[in-house]
């Protein structure tokens, strides 16, 4: 299963739900025919009060069912949700909408029962007024849920959409190391590459495939050394991702210390990343391989097996590696980035769930 945030629909305004719902009770009203005056009046004003409650009343209902339950949600949606605009917010402002649903279909059973059972034009008349004024009180009642709903759509559209049931693999590490340029070497994601500490605003996706399996990988913003309750929304968006989605983790390192972060700080990092995540198999990987000096030793090697390779099959190529012993990558020359992929997709090819009892929630299901 995966919530596609960016399809939500447009959340009306309490003048629009109203304005929408008299006139097309009015329309309604119109086009009632009838010779005798009373049943005229009387079926014209049901009409205009049953309609115009069913009309928005079913609003209220539909953009409830519309967005998408919390008790469905895949848990990396829920703690994106919770993360973004609160996961207790976002459930009350929904059942707001229902109750208000329920209320506009009492209201309007309530009055029109005392339009048909009355014969005076002015209890008519009154019947009508009281029901379009308690229908407008409702609105005023649930119009901050309405306004709640409209800021937080502007919010959640711009999340990603994760395919549960794809292989992801989460990249993380410190601000500025290369995780973007490294995700924008490999797939399809457009990332915005800068040199300044949290470049990446919210959390990206890119894809590629790979003998047509597609692989996601998410670019988090830069994590920092921090205590849980001291991160903002979008580090805590990343913890998210890490957490629920990670088919593998690729924690990169900027040993030169460009980033602006010490390699003290990353190793911290890193040591917080491990127990956030300990059963998500992980890669730590040196980046911004080209600034080394010098160079790693088998970077001819590496670099030749990849030009040379016609991406058919999965050889086992030379994985670049430095002084240390690291797993080394050059995102900017494009040299050992094939070889880290080839290895990402065995990694995740073993750690892929089998059992049933295993796998996420819609496995069985076409999307």
């Amino acid at each position: 299963m995966k919530v596609v945030w960016r399809d939500l629909t447009t959340v009306l305004t309490e003048e629009e739900v109203l304005d929408k719902g008299f006139s097309r009770g009015k329309k309604a009203a119109d086009r009632v025919d009838d010779p005798v005056k009373v049943f005229r009046v009387r079926k014209q004003l049901t009409r205009m009060v049953q309609t115009s409650a069913d009309v928005m009343s079913q609003y209220l209902e539909d953009t409830e069912k519309s967005w998408p339950s919390l008790d469905r949600m895949p848990l990396f949606d829920k703690a994106m949700v919770d993360a973004c605009v609160g996961c207790d917010d976002y459930r009350h402002h929904l059942s707001m909408l229902g109750w208000g649903a329920k209320q506009m279909r009492k209201i309007a059973k309530h009055n029109s029962m005392k339009i048909i059972r009355s014969a005076r034009f002015e209890v008519m008349h009154d019947a009508r007024k009281e029901a379009y004024g308690r229908l407008s009180s409702i609105m005023r009642r649930i119009s901050p849920s309405l306004e709640w709903l409209h800021q937080s759509r502007q919010i959640l559209r711009k999340l990603p959409v994760i395919d549960q049931l794809c292989p992801t693999i989460v990249v993380c590490g410190a601000p500025n190391v290369g995780k973007s340029a490294f995700i924008s070497s490999l797939s399809s994601g457009n990332m915005e590459v800068n040199h300044y500490p949290f470049t990446t605003k919210q959390l990206h996706v890119g894809h590629f495939k790979h003998r047509r399996v597609p692989h996601q990988m998410v670019d988090t913003p830069g994590l920092l050394d921090r205590p849980m309750y001291d991160r903002n929304t979008i580090e805590l968006q990343a913890i998210a991702a890490i957490q629920h989605v990670g088919s593998l983790c690729i924690f990169l390192m900027d040993i030169s210390e460009k980033c602006g972060t010490s390699v003290e700080d990353q190793n911290n990092l890193l040591a917080e990343v491990k127990e956030l995540l300990p059963e998500i198999d992980m890669i730590v990987v040196v980046s911004k391989g080209d600034l080394m000096d010098p160079l790693p030793v088998n970077w001819d090697e590496v670099k030749k097996f990849e030009s040379e390779w016609d991406g058919e099959g999965e050889p086992d190529l030379p994985v670049l590696i430095d002084e240390e012993g690291c797993v080394t990558i050059s995102a900017q020359e494009e040299v050992g980035v094939t070889a880290l992929r080839l290895e990402m997709v065995r990694r995740c090819k073993a750690n892929m769930a089998t059992d049933p009892m295993e796998l996420p929630d819609g496995w069985h299901r076409k999307n």
